[in-house]
């Protein structure tokens, strides 16, 4: 099978050199992704368009090439074509044929084709004969070329000819990697997973950065946020997952500042402590999901005292998005389901909460606190490879078990995305298949069958293996991971 990919619309118009540099960063991320799936798959090309070649007939891997491919930066356009020398005028027809003889039965259709080089005729000239000629040959119901139900797509690049059977649409975006690199504050919500998958989009590498004030359950939930959006759009770079350990701090807030301050003073210090940890890192910047309005520390008065703790460039994407519009787009996505099972932390949930902080109140307030916490928290911060979150380091005892053959008697549970189950459904007569998406497991496994083992899969097998770390360290030991062979 063969995939035109069509670059972001900015891309073209750089100049020669920049567009040079971010195709090519795009051909090596593209082999670095479709490597993953099958070593056999080929990404060639250059200026104008990339071909991604695959000699399998496997469904199911073809539709991880696609999907891949649709969730890849810098990708505006994916044709499924055939490729041929350029024939006659009833060559073409012929090679058209097979395609689309059934899909026109009884419907509608235009002949849309594109022409690069030189050629004895015209676009026009060509969409005509074949306009005719389909009209004649299938049981099409007429040509319409505002609205067709069908639309016959043909490409001829000098003596080549592209047949297109199938389009998608891609992400958009620049590659990743051809952008600086930023530092993503993430809590697990709707709105810091969407704020870091726009800046996956434009192809910026987007490191993670946790502020751990609600214990081992809310940074497990943030994990498979950062994990989901790092498989999803950015899996040909690694990036780190920073946890920081805030609970001390917050104590100090909830016991020594005033009620209506507390949320504004835990965004400066949040800033500071993100300040440090960037910079050694070599980061010029910072996300948050941050919206204007949307709480009462983000009114503008407010973030202009939360942001005077840094001379770091703050970036907010969603300043002044709605809400209804973050969620979409969440759901768009596909970090809907993840955000909405997130705990919640309302440990600093004011009665009174300002929305006019002044400078020097909040100083007065900061005043009463031990700053040498924040630098306490930072030097204290788990650094993980977003690759290996699912590695337990101080708890080792609890690395599940992964096994190739199902046992007898054991049930294996699939916990993927819904949208990756329903792509590829797992089922196999040998063994039992209980479908329970991840955000689901947590309380559903409690009430499953304590008798019997269980093993969890996933796609790559790092969200399995995290909920099996995560439900071993719950006392629960009939749990490990099926990672079928290849």
């Amino acid at each position: 099978m063969l995939y035109v990919i069509r670059f972001f619309p900015e891309i073209t118009i750089k100049t020669r050199s920049v567009r040079q540099r971010l195709i090519k960063t795009l051909r090596r991320n593209l082999r670095i992704l479709m490597g993953r799936i099958d070593s056999r798959i080929s990404v060639t090309g250059d200026w104008d368009i990339l071909e991604v070649e695959t000699n399998t007939a496997d469904e199911t891997l073809l539709a991880q090439v696609v999907d891949v491919l649709r969730n890849t930066p810098g990708i505006s356009l994916i044709s499924q074509v055939s490729k041929q020398t350029l024939p006659d005028f009833d060559g073409i027809l012929t090679e058209i044929l097979p395609y689309y003889r059934d899909q026109l039965q009884g419907r509608s259709f235009a002949v849309r084709s594109k022409r690069q080089g030189n050629h004895d005729f015209s676009s026009m000239e060509l969409e005509r004969y074949l306009g005719a000629a389909l009209l004649r040959e299938t049981g099409a119901s007429g040509v319409d070329l505002r609205q067709p139900d069908v639309t016959v797509r043909l490409e001829i690049r000098q003596q080549t000819l592209y047949v297109v059977t199938q389009q998608w649409r891609g992400l958009g975006g620049y590659p990743m990697g051809t952008q600086e690199p930023v530092l993503s504050l993430i809590s697990g919500g709707f709105d810091s997973a969407v704020s870091s998958y726009l800046f996956m989009r434009r192809g910026v590498q987007t490191h993670f950065l946790f502020f751990n004030l609600g214990g081992k359950e809310h940074e497990l939930a943030v994990k498979e946020v950062a994990l989901y959006l790092w498989m999803r759009f950015g899996a040909s770079h690694r990036v780190k997952f920073i946890s920081v350990p805030f609970e001390p701090l917050l104590g100090e807030i909830l016991t020594r500042v005033d009620s209506g301050h507390m949320a504004v003073v835990l965004k400066r210090m949040m800033i500071r402590a993100a300040d440090q940890i960037a910079r050694e890192m070599k980061l010029s910047a910072l996300v948050t999901g941050e919206c204007v309005a949307q709480v009462a520390s983000q009114t503008l008065p407010n973030l202009n005292v939360i942001d005077q703790v840094t001379d770091m460039l703050v970036l907010r994407p969603l300043i002044v998005t709605d809400k209804q519009d973050i969620i979409d787009m969440a759901r768009r996505i596909g970090t809907e389901e993840f955000s909405a099972q997130v705990p919640e932390y309302c440990g600093v949930v004011s009665v009174k909460p300002t929305t006019n902080a002044k400078l020097q109140r909040v100083l007065e307030e900061e005043a009463k606190l031990d700053i040498e916490l924040i630098n306490a928290a930072v030097a204290e911060r788990e650094v993980q490879m977003i690759d290996r979150v699912v590695e337990v380091l101080e708890h080792r005892d609890v690395e599940p078990e992964q096994v190739t053959d199902v046992p007898a008697g054991a049930m294996v549970i699939d916990i993927r995305h819904p949208q990756e189950q329903e792509r590829a459904p797992l089922s196999d007569e040998h063994y039992e298949v209980a479908v329970v998406p991840f955000y689901q497991l947590s309380t559903q496994f409690a009430m499953m069958d304590a008798s019997r083992q269980y093993l969890l899969y996933c796609d790559k097998g790092m969200m399995s293996r995290l909920h099996a770390s995560h439900l071993k360290d719950a006392g629960y030991q009939n749990v490990g991971v099926y990672r079928p062979s290849a």
